[in-house]
């Protein structure tokens, strides 16, 4: 049995969709990847250095995920008091996955307006993150990270909603964990691998067949508490 009360699919799901939602994740976090590396002095630039910083980095930014997916999902249970307010999270969670499908193919935008709920929030906190730079040690990237993980995003409100209607701080804190590390590969490939892994992740096809998967797997969600399948 799996400890944390969330079987493997949906864990699984989510470290997908952070892998496939990778291309985001590089617009958004990529320059504050390249910063690290450059503040470090040219006398400094190890490998083991700057894998550290990075690496720091990474686990500061999916610990605030985890915590926000803990906090969120704690507000669930004072939420889904009633079947009905069960359900009616459910889907919005739907929704919200949906929502990133249709911003992973580029087929509509609209996920981008979600973004601007947590703007107000990130004001108090960018100069807080500002305060870091430059980063040279592990515990200085660890904190930049967590600040980080605050950054307005759709594809986090969109896990975000998922964990809402899970209602149980530990699962949501496991399926936000999972779709961090969804987003590791892109994030830290440099060189040749992050082309082609760029390559391949912005490929039509592959946003296509992300996308429709995604769609399959939130109306799979949904379907589940809806009276339709109760006779299934």
């Amino acid at each position: 049995m799996d400890p944390t009360g969330l079987d493997l699919p949906p864990l699984a799901a989510a470290f997908v969709f952070g892998l496939l939602g990778g291309a985001h994740c590089i617009g958004m976090c990529g320059g504050i990847m390249s910063a690290l590396t450059f503040a470090v002095p040219p006398s400094m630039r190890s490998p083991a250095r700057l894998s550290g910083l990075l690496l720091g980095y990474n686990l500061g930014r999916i610990a605030s995920y985890m915590v926000a997916g803990a906090l969120v999902a704690g507000l669930g249970t004072l939420v889904a008091l009633t079947p009905q307010a069960r359900l009616a999270l459910q889907v919005l969670a739907a929704v919200m996955l949906i929502l990133m499908a249709l911003y992973i193919a580029d087929w509509w935008k609209g996920l981008l307006r979600v973004e601007a709920l947590g703007r107000r929030l990130w004001t108090h906190l960018e100069p807080l993150g500002r305060r870091l730079m430059p980063v040279v040690r592990v515990p200085q990237a660890v904190a930049l990270g967590a600040v980080w993980g605050w950054l307005p995003c759709g594809l986090v409100y969109s896990m975000l909603a998922w964990s809402l209607a899970i209602a149980e701080p530990w699962r949501g804190a496991a399926l936000m964990g999972a779709f961090g590390l969804g987003t590791l590969p892109a994030l830290l490939a440099t060189g040749l691998a992050a082309r082609q892994l760029g390559t391949l992740i912005r490929h039509p096809a592959t946003r296509s067949i992300a996308a429709l998967s995604i769609i399959g797997f939130a109306l799979w969600q949904l379907w589940t508490p809806l009276p339709l399948s109760a006779g299934h």
